[in-house]
Order: C-alpha cells, then structure tokens, then sequence
C-alpha cells in the first residue's frame, strides 16, 4: 500500500469519484489508499460537495510549509515520546479529529477532544491546548464547556492548582450512554407526535414505528455498553 502525501494526479481521481457518488471506501479501494486517508483529505477540504482538486492540493503545500516553518521557528519543541513519529502522529490527530466531526461533534470541540484522547496523561491544560492547536483561549474554553456538558471531558486541579481537562477511561461509555439518552428522547417526543396527529392514521402510525425501532435502539445500545463497562478498565493483551 502507498504511502506518503496523496499526489495532484490522486486528488483529481479523489474529486471524480466523488463526483460520481462513490463512497470513501470505493475511492480508498481504487487508489489504494486507507479508507481514513481519502476521509481525512475530502473533510479538510471542503467536503464531499465542494472538493476541489486543485484547491485542495494547493491547501496540503501550504499547511507543509506552514508546519515546517513552525518547526523551524520552534527548535525546542520535545521529542515524541517512547521514539514516535511525529509526522504520523500529527496526521492521526488529524484523522481523529475528522472522526470526531463526522460523528457531529463541532470543529474546535473535536480538535480539543482529539488532542486530549492522544496524550499519554489523558489530560491537558488550557495553556498546553492553546500552544498545541494554536487557538485564542476563548476557543479553548468554549469547547472544553461544550465537551464538559456532553460528559465528555472533566476537570480537575493537580498539584500546581492548574485546572486540568481530563478524560477518564469510562470516555466511549459516556458516549454511548449520551447517545442512547439522546436517541430515547427522539423516540419520546415521535411517541408525543401520535396522539397530536390522531391514533392510526398514516403520519401517527409513522411515528409509532420510529418511536418503537429507536425504543429498541436506546435499549440495545444501553444494555450493551453497560455489558462492556469493563473493558475499559482491563490492561490489552500484547501478542509478541
């Protein structure tokens, strides 16, 4: 499988694919390419309705020479630890970041959310979410208060008095428990809809259906992540 920056020639394919309805998957198949890479490449620029090829490759030449010169500007930036790549770390964040999106949650809410996730400590402080995305602390705080109220993110003081952002190990469980009550409420208020718009008619019946299927949703998503708690707190086993 390739590897390395998608070429101008790769982008155009990109951008015929999608112009012909084909999904991530059947484009990344074509190139030979991750599926993660063409998502990240097509979310960063534009989307899947405004990709543009050209735009896009001019816009990669310029966040590398962006990077390089940041890196040039910053000679005591740390190393990665235990000997990491940081190219391929960065570009993961990226990709995470992206998953993030497409899952709904807001730009600069998953930047911070990505970067936290891929500490080591599990936890940052606004200064180093600041430094590390090169954002206002408005920005900052703003996300942290969104991640906060989602169950996403808690916060904490170590032993300097620092406010730190942290997430806990229990991180998908929150997810999956927030999203089984967000479905729950769907069902609840298309159950509502029933009675205003008159038991058995067409739109009442309707809503019936997606008020019992989602019913069963938030149920099997509730009774699953309880089932799985514990895996989030088991130490993987590492083949040799």
């Amino acid at each position: 499988m390739p590897g390395g920056r998608l070429t101008q020639q790769e982008r155009q394919q990109i951008a015929l694919g999608l112009g012909d309805g084909l999904a991530y998957a059947e484009i990344a198949r074509r190139l030979d390419r991750p599926t993660s890479t063409i998502t990240r490449e097509v979310m960063r620029n534009g989307g899947p309705t405004a990709y543009r090829a050209d735009l896009a490759h001019r816009a990669t030449e310029h966040r590398a020479r962006r990077h390089s010169q940041a890196a040039v500007r910053d000679p005591k930036a740390s190393p990665q630890a235990y000997g990491r790549d940081a190219e391929a770390v960065r570009q993961y964040e990226e990709t995470l970041t992206t998953v993030f999106i497409q899952s709904g949650t807001p730009k600069m809410m998953a930047r911070v959310m990505a970067a936290i996730v891929i500490s080591d400590a599990g936890s940052l402080t606004a200064s180093e979410l600041v430094r590390r995305l090169q954002v206002s602390p408005a920005s900052v705080s703003k996300a942290i208060t969104f991640l906060e109220e989602q169950g996403m993110v808690r916060r904490e003081r170590d032993e300097r008095r620092r406010e730190r952002y942290v997430v806990d190990d229990d991180i998908m469980y929150q997810s999956m428990m927030a999203s089984a009550r967000g479905t729950a409420q769907v069902a609840e208020t298309a159950r509502e809809g029933v009675g205003v718009l008159g038991s058995g008619t067409p739109a009442a019946t309707r809503l019936e259906n997606i008020a019992r299927f989602l019913d069963f949703v938030s149920e099997s998503i509730t009774r699953a992540a309880d089932q799985a708690r514990e895996l989030l707190h088991t130490k993987p086993e590492h083949t040799q």
